[in-house]
């Protein structure tokens, strides 16, 4: 006859006591692995403007600069007209809001995924790119949009 053993007897077991018990019943979230990345939802439709000549934003008057807003990362790309590049700022390995540019591209420091400049994976970190958006830029307002 096979008799089972409760959690709790278990970990006892094997020395866990008062808050290293606590730590391994509170803490089982920070322990799982790598979220799947099908539940991951880069963030969707965006449509809005950036006054390059507000001091807030003029770091992308600058090629290799970049901010970050409404959580999407615009970087200058180059010093022409259309030397902008914008990616939503959620990895789609782990849905981590890091995504930064590189200079180059796009990376996310959580586990290292790397990204073009359209938001195509570029290693095999992550299974899948990120959603990247357009840019216009009319004077020293620039729209980034879907």
């Amino acid at each position: 006859m096979e008799s089972k053993i409760k959690r709790n007897e278990f970990l006892k077991s094997l020395g866990f006591k008062g808050a290293s018990l606590l730590a391994v019943y509170c803490g089982t979230t920070a322990l799982s692995s790598c979220e799947n990345e099908s539940n991951v939802t880069p963030s969707g439709g965006v449509d809005f403007t950036v006054d390059l000549s507000n001091a807030a934003y003029s770091k992308l008057n600058t090629a290799g600069n970049y901010i970050i807003l409404n959580k999407v990362v615009i970087a200058r790309t180059s010093a022409a007209t259309n030397g902008f590049a914008a990616v939503t700022q959620i990895c789609s390995h782990e849905g981590q809001a890091q995504v930064y540019f590189t200079g180059s591209g796009f990376a996310c420091p959580a586990h290292g995924a790397t990204f073009s400049l359209t938001g195509a994976k570029t290693n095999n970190i992550s299974s899948k790119g990120i959603t990247a958006y357009q840019t216009s830029l009319s004077g020293t307002t620039l729209r980034v949009f879907s």
